[in-house]
C-alpha cells in the first residue's frame, strides 16, 4: 500500500510538471487553422456520392457522444464545440435511410462544409487496414516473436486533460525511482524483452508483427483454430518513424517503388537488415486480445467505436474533433474508388499530424491491403459542423 501510494504521489508530481510545461511553451505548435464554409454544391462529387456507409459510421460515433458529459469539450483544436452542441444531429439521424439520396439529405440538413486550409495546405491522405497473422499462444517452432500486452510499468499522461489546445496528445515514461522518464523505444525491447508486459500471442512472422504495430490492429489466426482481433491497447509514447523514408534516404528504395508491399517485400528479401530499418522507428504498440465481433467491421478506433471500411478517417485530433464528417476531394492520380468520399473522423495514428491530413480505413482482405498500400494521395479536405456551430464560427478560424 505504501509503494502505491508513492508512485501514486510521483505520478501526480510529474503530471503537475508536465502541465506547468505545457503551460509556458508552446510544445507541439500546429499551422494556423483556417476554416471557410463553402455549399454543398461545391463539393466535388458530392451528388454522385453514396453516403450510407458514413452516416453508419456517424451513428456509432453518435452512440459514443452519448455517453459523454453533454458540456464537455469536444476537443480538436476549438472549434466544434461542445458535446451538446451534436446531439440534436445524432437524434436526428436516420438509422434505416431509404437510399443514398436521403442519407445526402440529411447531411445538407443538419450540416455545413467547411473547407480546411485551402488555400495554405496541400493535404496528404493514405491508408490503413486490418491485417491476418498467424500466431500462436506458447512460443513454439516458429512462433517466435512477441505480441505484448500494456506493460505494468507504462505511465501514460494525456495532455488534452491539461490543455484542451494538446487534445490526442500523450506521453508514455516509467518511473526511475522519483522520476518519470521515457519508455524504452523498439530496439530497446526488442533485445531486453518487456518482463513487465504479458505476451498475448507469439507471431511467427516479425515483419508481419511489425506492421501489425504500424497499421494499429488485425486479425489472428490462433494455432488452435480460433480468430480473434488483436487491438491497439496503448503505446510507449516514443515517435513513430516512417520506414519507408529510411529505405529511400538510405538507397535502398526509390521513392516511386515505395508502398506497404513493397516495403513488406524488401525486408522479406533482407531478413538481415530488417530488424535495424524497423527499429529506426522507436514507436512500439501494446495490444490486448478481443472477440472478433462483427467480421464487417474493423478493430474500435481511438472513439472506442467499430471502424467502418471505407468510411472512417484517422486525423489530428489535436486539430479536428472525433465524430465530425469529412468529405475528401482527391486527386485524378489516386488509387481509391471512389476518390471523392464522405468519411467520419474515429480515429488518429502516430503519422498524422496535420490539418489536411488523413489515413482511411479500408477494412480487411486482399483488396483492403493493396488499397491502404498503394494510397498516397493529395487533395482536398472539408470538415462538416453542425450548422449553428458552423453560424458562428470564431473568427480565429476565418482564412
Amino acid at each position: 500500500m505504501r509503494r502505491l501510494l508513492l508512485i501514486l504521489l510521483v505520478v501526480v508530481a510529474a503530471a503537475i510538471l508536465i502541465w506547468w510545461l505545457v503551460r509556458t511553451s508552446t510544445l507541439l505548435p500546429h499551422k494556423p487553422l483556417e476554416l471557410a464554409a463553402v455549399e454543398f454544391n461545391a463539393l466535388p462529387g458530392w451528388r454522385r456520392n453514396d453516403p450510407r456507409p458514413a452516416l453508419s459510421a456517424f451513428r456509432r460515433s453518435c452512440d459514443a457522444l452519448a455517453l459523454k458529459d453533454p458540456t464537455g469539450s469536444m476537443g480538436g483544436a476549438g472549434y466544434a464545440g461542445t458535446v451538446s452542441d451534436w446531439l440534436p444531429a445524432c437524434r436526428a439521424a436516420p438509422r434505416t435511410p431509404s437510399g443514398a439520396a436521403a442519407a445526402r439529405a440529411f447531411f445538407e440538413a443538419w450540416f455545413t462544409p467547411l473547407a480546411v486550409n485551402r488555400q495554405t495546405e496541400d493535404g496528404l491522405f493514405t491508408g490503413y487496414y486490418e491485417p491476418e497473422l498467424k500466431v500462436s499462444a506458447t512460443r513454439h517452432g516458429a512462433y517466435q516473436t512477441p505480441i505484448y500486452g500494456v506493460p505494468d510499468d507504462l505511465i501514460t499522461i494525456d495532455l488534452g486533460l491539461f490543455r484542451t489546445t494538446l487534445q490526442g496528445q500523450h506521453l508514455g515514461g516509467i518511473l526511475q525511482g522519483h522520476i518519470l522518464v521515457p519508455y524504452p523505444a523498439r530496439a530497446d525491447i526488442d533485445a531486453k524483452g518487456l518482463p513487465s508486459a504479458k505476451v498475448i500471442a507469439w507471431g511467427n512472422d516479425p515483419v508481419a508483427v511489425f506492421f501489425l504495430h504500424i497499421q494499429g490492429s488485425g486479425r489472428a489466426r490462433v494455432d488452435d483454430g480460433r480468430l480473434v482481433r488483436i487491438a491497439y491497447a496503448a503505446q510507449n509514447g516514443r515517435p513513430y518513424t516512417a520506414v519507408g523514408r529510411v529505405l529511400v534516404k538510405e538507397g535502398a528504395m526509390a521513392k516511386g517503388d515505395l508502398s506497404m508491399q513493397g516495403i513488406r517485400a524488401w525486408m522479406l528479401a533482407h531478413p538481415k537488415e530488417a530488424r535495424r530499418v524497423m527499429e529506426r522507428d522507436e514507436s512500439f504498440v501494446f495490444f490486448s486480445e478481443e472477440p472478433l465481433g462483427d467480421p464487417a467491421l474493423g478493430a474500435k478506433g481511438s472513439q472506442g467505436v467499430a471502424l467502418t471500411p471505407g468510411a472512417s478517417l484517422a486525423v489530428d485530433t489535436g486539430l479536428h474533433p472525433l465524430s465530425a464528417p469529412i468529405w475528401l476531394s482527391l486527386d485524378e492520380h489516386s488509387t481509391a474508388v471512389p476518390r471523392d468520399r464522405l468519411v467520419v473522423a474515429q480515429d488518429t495514428g502516430g503519422a498524422i499530424k496535420s490539418a489536411v491530413r488523413g489515413d482511411v480505413f479500408f477494412g480487411f482482405g486482399d483488396k483492403a491491403e493493396w488499397n491502404a498500400g498503394h494510397m498516397k494521395a493529395t487533395g482536398a479536405m472539408f470538415v462538416f459542423l453542425p450548422k449553428p456551430l458552423a453560424a458562428h464560427l470564431p473568427e480565429s478560424f476565418a482564412p
